[in-house]
């Protein structure tokens, strides 16, 4: 498993080559200037639609270039709801952008790989409404992305991204009991990611 992940994550590497347009020494460049305002070189980050599954989530921005930024960011959630509700996840997930204008303003193009542990169940969504699963995913994928500025410390991004995904995962005959039904593999191509984020401006 570990060994699958490395090599998607050095394909997205490689994949994102190209991108890199300008050497990583324009970072402290003299800043140019977007409606009376420098590029920024850091930020802080919070996902308002993981805020509703009561997930902990937050993630870090930085400059690397005139028009290229890289994201670190990941979620937890250790919640037990009631009835036995579980969301429970681990997950990483940094991104390496684009910016079509200039780096926390307007559109740009990502690339992600994705990590998570899970352990989810008892939710009314098609069969998670009678089993539990429990496990591992990986893969990665392409995002695209909209920040809105908003004030010379704060702004709001939008972003969707697809691709693949790997999950490895057992699953059980109930959410509450322990009976395992049987250990399964799926392949998953569609939605890799979303948000919804609230932008702090740090330096």
């Amino acid at each position: 498993m570990t060994r699958k992940f490395l090599c998607i994550v050095s394909l997205l590497f490689l994949c994102s080559i190209p991108f890199w347009g300008q050497s990583l020494g324009t970072l402290y460049d003299t800043p140019r200037v977007y409606g009376g305002r420098s590029i920024p070189h850091f930020a802080i980050k919070n996902n308002i639609l993981l805020d509703a599954t009561l997930s902990f989530n937050l993630a870090l921005e930085f400059r690397v270039s005139n028009r290229h930024t890289v994201e670190l960011g990941g979620s937890y959630n250790p919640w037990t709801f009631d009835n036995n509700k579980k969301f429970k996840h681990w997950m990483v997930q940094p991104e390496f952008r684009y910016w079509l204008c200039e780096p926390f303003y307007g559109h740009f193009f990502g690339i992600h790989p994705t990590y998570a542990h899970y352990n989810v169940g008892n939710i009314n969504l098609g069969s998670l409404k009678d089993h539990r699963y429990e496990g591992d995913l990986y893969g990665g994928g392409f995002s695209y992305g909209y920040n809105w500025f908003l004030s010379p410390r704060w702004s709001l991004e939008a972003t969707i991204g697809f691709g693949y995904l790997y999950l490895d995962y057992d699953r059980f005959e109930c959410s509450r009991c322990g009976e395992m039904d049987k250990k399964r593999d799926r392949h998953y191509v569609g939605p890799t990611r979303a948000g919804i984020s609230l932008i702090y401006i740090l330096k």
